[in-house]
């Protein structure tokens, strides 16, 4: 049997609660609210009847007149206990047994104190929720950031700072899909659960589906099925899709995410640059007032044209090394055993593809320098196997990502729709596969074989949602944009 220790306070609260139930249910089944605590705030004094409910967060007991104020996820309020209007015993019973934490809901009429604070006075009370668990010191709330991930529910309580940004991102999210739905797009639900890994280049999660007795992979991206909707007669689908890659973990990767995707038949990628910078300005706009966010402590301009860089001239902003120079596996290793950098990657460099080692020398030297938006093009085709490469230069694929504060916020591109020139790109990702690049992609039969029944000009985009916040709230980690974020259990 699990030995568990409980504090004082803990103790004190248990027995609180014994003489709570001897009076009354301490966890009824409803209460009737007629008023938000913002709708009250807003309510003229001398309104009676007025029942709000919510979590206290502060206590202060006195002779005959106690204070308390609650609060919700978006308001609080106080509220005044006179021992005169509530009777002596019901108030004696509310001194004796309330704590800082409880639910309680409460009918009165609104007034104004002297010092113009809107109250509620108490004609009666309801115990709607006893806390076991006395809330950290009020003074400092939950500080401790580790703490904060693995009991987000009390770092809400505690802390509007974090309350503040998960109703931002409610409402961002709500302002994206107002703006889809407004041009036309189709919000439609693919499979979490596939039998290819495909959509993106990425290290799958596997797991094993008993009933079939076969192995499924966890959803790295949604694209293909998106597609595929386009190949069957949608013309702009979305979808808000929960995506799982099994790599590593920083201040701006997730392993569990949020994506944003979205495909248009008949547009190309630069269509895209366009339509995808109008409704980020227009939604941080509509929530901020301005399109100036500050990042770091630096103000971040999002109005007006955003800068548009190859991913060659950017590496070269910053390094002596042109990737159109060079264009093999082995010459760029060769360079970059040259200028001796040191490049991260969870797998050996050697193991990699051209793009992919591309891709992790930009992520070293260039990257970590954008903080105004930038959109990076013409991405090597051996990092885009399912986009369309350049009419003008097929090493090259009409891609772009939209990239702040050393973040990738989005990657769009047009599509690849010639079915056998994709079919060729995934017979090589195969084989990137099956030399050691894991997050190299698997041949995917069956959306070969939707693709064979035609597809029109496409240009499909990603929105790391989580990211997006990160960077409109200037968080300094991920993890402070998602509420309830993977954590290594305690005791491992």
């Amino acid at each position: 049997m699990e030995n568990i220790v409980r504090s004082e306070q803990e103790l004190v609260r248990r027995g609180k609660l014994s003489a709570i139930r001897d009076f009354c249910n301490p966890y009824p089944d409803k209460y009737e609210v007629t008023n938000s605590i913002s709708e009250a705030r807003l309510l003229d004094d001398g309104t009676e009847n007025v029942s709000i409910a919510g979590r206290i967060v502060f206590l202060r007991k006195m002779g005959k007149l106690s204070f308390i104020r609650i609060r919700d996820i978006e308001d609080s309020i106080q509220i005044s206990f006179q021992m005169d209007l509530l009777g002596e015993d019901n108030y004696k019973f509310f001194k004796s047994n309330i704590d800082v934490g409880d639910f309680i809901g409460v009918c009165g009429e609104m007034v104004t104190t002297q010092t113009g604070e809107k109250t509620l006075r108490a004609h009666s009370f309801t115990f709607l929720g006893k806390a076991l668990r006395p809330l950290p010191e009020k003074f400092h709330g939950l500080t401790d950031q580790e703490m904060k991930y693995r009991s987000r529910y009390v770092d809400l309580i505690m802390n509007e700072d974090s309350r503040e940004r998960f109703m931002f991102r409610s409402k961002l999210i709500w302002e994206i899909r107002k703006y889809l739905n407004g041009k036309g797009y189709t919000e439609i639900e693919t499979p979490i659960l596939n039998n290819k890994a495909s959509g993106a280049m990425a290290r799958p999660f596997v797991t094993h589906h008993n009933a079939l007795d076969i192995d499924l992979y966890l959803r790295i991206a949604p694209e293909t099925y998106l597609k595929r909707a386009i190949i069957g007669g949608f013309t702009k689908v979305y979808e808000f899709a929960r995506c799982f890659r099994n790599e590593g973990m920083d201040t701006t990767h997730l392993q569990d995410f949020t994506m944003l995707e979205g495909y248009g038949a008949y547009m190309n990628y630069r269509d895209n640059m366009k339509f995808l910078r109008e409704m980020i300005q227009e939604v941080v706009m509509n929530l901020f007032g301005k399109l100036e966010i500050k990042i770091n402590g630096e103000v971040v301009d999002l109005s007006g044209e955003w800068e548009s860089v190859t991913m060659r001239d950017l590496i070269l902003r910053y390094c002596p090394i042109d990737i159109k120079e060079t264009n093999t596996k082995e010459k760029l290793l060769e360079k970059i055993k040259t200028e001796k950098l040191d490049i991260d990657s969870e797998v050996p460099l050697e193991s990699l593809g051209y793009g992919n080692l591309v891709d992790q020398l930009y992520k070293k030297v260039a990257r970590c320098h954008v903080v105004k938006p930038i959109f990076l093009t013409e991405h090597p085709i051996s990092l885009s196997p399912l986009a369309r490469a350049n009419d003008f230069d097929s090493s090259l694929t009409d891609r772009f990502q939209l990239v702040i504060n050393g973040a990738e916020i989005i990657n769009a591109y047009s599509e690849l729709v010639d079915p056998i020139e994709q079919e060729k790109r995934l017979i090589e990702q195969a084989e990137l596969k099956n030399n050691g690049d894991d997050e190299a992609m698997m041949m995917d039969r069956d959306y070969i074989n939707a693709m064979e029944y035609g597809m029109p000009p496409i240009s499909g985009w990603g929105i790391g949602i989580d990211r997006l916040v990160q960077i409109l709230t200037d968080a300094e980690n991920i993890k402070d944009c998602v509420l309830f974020p993977l954590m290594k259990p305690e005791d491992k």
